[in-house]
């Protein structure tokens, strides 16, 4: 029995799960990041400010065509 216990301890690796959980902090991360991100895109002020951006933007290009 002693055998078997040590030979088990010599393969556990205590580190075999921390890619795993450093995935799911990331992905967890990430989530939260683009439902803020979504929640300022959705706001009328950010809303019309790329509006106007892209406005100016596309009607600079075209006068200079």
């Amino acid at each position: 029995m002693e055998q078997v216990l040590t030979e088990n301890m010599k393969t556990f690796d205590p580190e075999s799960g921390l890619a795993t959980a450093e995935y799911a902090v990331a992905t967890i991360a990430a989530v939260g990041f683009a439902g803020l991100l979504i929640a300022i895109l959705k706001s009328e002020t950010v809303r019309s400010g790329l509006e106007g951006l892209i406005t100016s933007a596309l009607s600079t290009f075209t006068s200079s065509a």
